[in-house]
């Protein structure tokens, strides 16, 4: 499933296609994604501009000039591609029998949202909508927000008895930071995965040392990665620290530990047991 990082490298190509852009005209290929498409989906987006696009943990919103937001997410297979040809031009991409949704351009670029699983999402919610929406409303602080910090992080572990591991995939103790993410920022924090949400918090909810080093490593790992995004299904990239690398020597100096795979809430975890602690 795409992560933060690539969420936003999504987002980055993107927004210069579709902010300030009109939408002439919106292809929908079926009815429904992971859930059904709103009946007027089609007629609240059509001859919109589309204002800014911004991201919001994995979800990507399109503020319209009606006020309305389209509301995507990627899901596990979903992906985005850009068709700047003009109507009637040789070079179109050629059509796949996963393009669900073509957005239409009054620049005569296409938008293209191609999903062979159909897990991904879209909406589009009004105003009211958006402010109450529970999954959005749920969220917590942006990973790489001023508003995410070892204060932050400390009083959401405070108390919590689940692993650390599991803390940091709770959306609501930092949105967006998924399984992959998860691992490697605990490796660059020397931290185990097993270890008990609650140790890098006081009791008074104060932050520990080790929440510092958390915190510092989750911005780390994910501004370094959305400078230089993994291709989807390909996640043995050279950047990933410990992220499907079982049994391949840590690769913190001076470390002679061999990283390992563990299970924890469903999820693989991969983490060098000699020096996170």
């Amino acid at each position: 499933m795409p992560e933060l990082p690539e969420v936003e490298a999504v987002r980055l190509e993107l927004a210069p296609v579709l902010t300030g852009a009109r939408i002439a005209r919106v292809d929908l290929r079926r009815p429904d994604l992971r859930a059904p498409l709103p009946l007027d989906f089609r007629s609240r987006l059509e001859n919109q501009t589309v204002l800014s696009l911004t991201r919001r943990a994995k979800y990507l919103l399109g503020t319209l000039s009606s006020g309305d937001t389209l509301v995507m997410h990627l899901g596990m297979s979903g992906s985005f591609s850009v068709d700047a040809a003009e109507e009637g031009a040789s070079g179109r991409r050629v059509p796949d029998p996963h393009d669900h949704v073509v957005f239409h351009l009054s620049s005569g670029a296409r938008v293209i949202f191609n999903d062979p699983r159909r897990f991904g999402f879209m909406d589009i919610l009004s105003p009211a909508q958006f402010a109450t929406d529970p999954a959005l409303g749920r969220l917590g602080p942006e990973p790489l927000s001023a508003a995410f910090d070892a204060a932050a992080l400390a009083r959401a572990c405070r108390g919590r008895k689940i692993s650390l591991k599991v803390a940091l995939l709770d959306q609501r103790v930092v949105a967006g930071l998924g399984n992959i993410y998860a691992s490697e920022a605990l490796h660059r924090a020397g931290l185990s995965p097993k270890r008990r949400a609650s140790t890098i918090a006081t009791q008074g909810g104060a932050p520990r040392e080790a929440a510092n080093r958390l915190a510092a490593a989750v911005k780390q790992v994910l501004t370094r990665a959305i400078d230089r995004p993994a291709v989807p299904g390909n996640y043995r990239s050279p950047r990933f620290r410990v992220y499907e690398r079982e049994g391949e020597a840590c690769p913190r100096r001076g470390c002679d530990g061999t990283i390992v795979r563990r299970t924890q809430a469903g999820r693989s975890t991969f983490f060098c047991p000699t020096c996170q602690r």
